[in-house]
């Protein structure tokens, strides 16, 4: 069965009772010309493992089976989904694996062999837990190819000195290079949202510092950013440490605020540490 002969998506829903449920954060993707667009955004993927995360009725799914990727394996914990996806699965004739399991619990290791490119249309109530969890393991990854609330893909990708600047900001851009690729409208999902969505790339990083453990700079910008209006030499206090001398240490001025500090320096502030 070729893809051009797979029912439309909306008969799909229909067929299957896939209503949106809001305690899975679901909101369907059905433009394939969007989902089209998505699969491009992560580059090549000749030869490569793709890890879809939440497929439901298989929008995206269907622009990634008509990718070079070698295989796609996609994640998904609602057991109507799963079903309504066998279509598809046959369509892809031995390139297209669903697993039904949380994406939460799932170890990307032994799913499947490197390389391994991440996509995902993120379910916005676990997005953010979603993100910090793979870029602790992003040595996993060739690339993550991820949709966000437009807030939190502001947040991802903002620069020192800006207010969406913070934790998320710094740990991110220590882990990978990250770069926003497009916005999509309220009205390109069934049922729609209340809020834009962003389509943000990650391609690992391996010039920065790997020495420093994750909670570490975890620790050390949930110390910064908590009180991100007081200088640095009292917010740093909650620590536990000598503030100034961590400071001269990390050649960070004492009364800096956190969104002036780059990664780099914040980096220097965890090796201090």
């Amino acid at each position: 069965m070729p893809l051009s002969t797979l029912p439309p998506l909306r008969d799909i829903i229909a067929l299957h009772g896939l209503a949106a449920k809001k305690s899975l954060g679901q909101n369907f993707l059905l433009n394939l010309n969007l989902t089209a667009k998505i699969a491009r955004a992560a580059g090549d993927l000749a030869g490569k493992n793709v890890i879809e995360i939440g497929p439901g009725p298989g929008g995206l799914t269907r622009a990634l089976v008509a990718s070079d990727a070698a295989h796609i394996h996609a994640i998904e914990r609602d057991d109507r989904c799963v079903e309504a996806l066998q279509s598809l699965i046959m369509a892809a004739e031995g390139r297209l694996t669903v697993h039904a399991e949380d994406a939460m619990a799932a170890d990307f290791e032994t799913l499947c062999p490197a390389p391994r490119a991440l996509i995902a249309n993120l379910p916005y109530n676990i997005a953010t837990p979603l993100l910090i969890g793979w870029l602790k393991n992003v040595h996993l990854f060739d690339s993550m190819t991820l949709m966000f609330q437009k807030e939190v893909a502001q947040r991802i990708c903002a620069k020192p000195g800006t207010g969406a600047y913070g934790r998320l900001s710094v740990i991110a851009q220590w882990r990978c290079i990250v770069g926003k690729k497009f916005d999509l409208p309220p009205s390109a999902f069934t049922p729609p949202p209340k809020v834009t969505s962003s389509v943000v790339h990650f391609t690992p990083r391996i010039d920065r510092e790997s020495s420093i453990a994750f909670e570490t700079l975890e620790k050390v910008t949930a110390a910064a950013f908590g009180q991100r209006r007081k200088m640095l030499r009292q917010s740093l206090k909650t620590l536990g440490s000598d503030t100034e001398s961590l400071l001269e240490k990390a050649n960070i001025p004492p009364t800096a605020r956190a969104e002036e500090i780059d990664v780099d320096g914040f980096l220097r502030l965890a090796k201090a540490l």
